[in-house]
């Protein structure tokens, strides 16, 4: 169900879900539409509104058909929807934070990153170099508590991920996929391939909000050696 004067496509995927898509590339003025129409919705939530969950260039909005109390919820959720986004301001930026993150690379947190470095056939020195000179935007937290999926990755680096991913992936893993890099903010099965790790805590239960980084951020890593690592203070493990 395609509205030509809207600047997002409004579609029906279950009897208690809408998707609310901004466009199909992974762009960063889409994803500021994304979090500009999220923003909304956290401040001001539409009766019947349950949960809305931001990603790339979409946000999918799960909605209570009994509150709505109608026999077609979701015309009235759509009709909603549709008066949002042509009543609000959707190319508005948020301030960005830019986050430093340290990272010691390969040794023992990083066992693919020479892998990494024969793929695209340069140097481990260059694979540290290239990330960490990167200035990466977090386009959505998602998969686990706190894991940040980042934009703006150098080709130079983009490696397969693993065929068969691994069991258990230690928390504060760097990782590449594609042309994808990310934390593991906890331990969890994955299959990117290794190149670090971070002694900063990028998910915080006790904290709120409990995760370090936010859609909109952006984040720049930085090397530390191992002995940095492991006197970071509040972040060694």
């Amino acid at each position: 169900m395609k509205q030509n004067k809207l600047d997002a496509d409004i579609f029906q995927i279950s009897e208690c879900g809408v998707l609310v898509e901004f466009g199909k590339e992974i762009s960063k003025d889409i994803n500021n539409k994304v979090r500009a129409f999220s923003n909304y919705l956290e401040e001001h939530p539409f009766r019947g509104m349950v949960e809305y969950v931001p990603a790339f260039t979409s946000v999918t909005i799960l909605y209570d058909p009994l509150e709505l109390n109608s026999k077609c919820p979701y015309d009235m959720v759509y009709s909603t929807i549709k008066k949002i986004l042509l009543n609000i301001n959707l190319s508005v930026e948020d301030k960005e934070r830019i986050i430093e993150i340290p990272v010691c690379y390969g040794g023992k947190f990083g066992p693919d990153i020479e892998y990494v470095a024969e793929y695209n056939k340069i140097s481990v020195d260059d694979v540290i170099r290239i990330h960490s000179s990167g200035e990466y935007l977090v386009y959505m937290i998602g998969f686990a508590p706190g894991f940040p999926y980042l934009g703006g990755m150098s080709e130079k680096i983009s490696t397969p991920r693993w065929k068969s991913p691994r069991t258990s992936i230690p928390a504060g893993s760097v990782g590449i996929a594609g042309m994808q890099t990310g934390v593991y903010p906890i331990s969890t099965p994955g299959g990117w391939q290794l190149i670090g790790s971070t002694p900063e805590k990028l998910f915080r239960p006790d904290d709120s909000p409990p995760s370090l980084l936010s859609a909109g951020d952006i984040v720049k890593f930085y090397p530390i050696s191992y002995d940095e690592y492991e006197n970071y203070g509040e972040g060694c493990r």
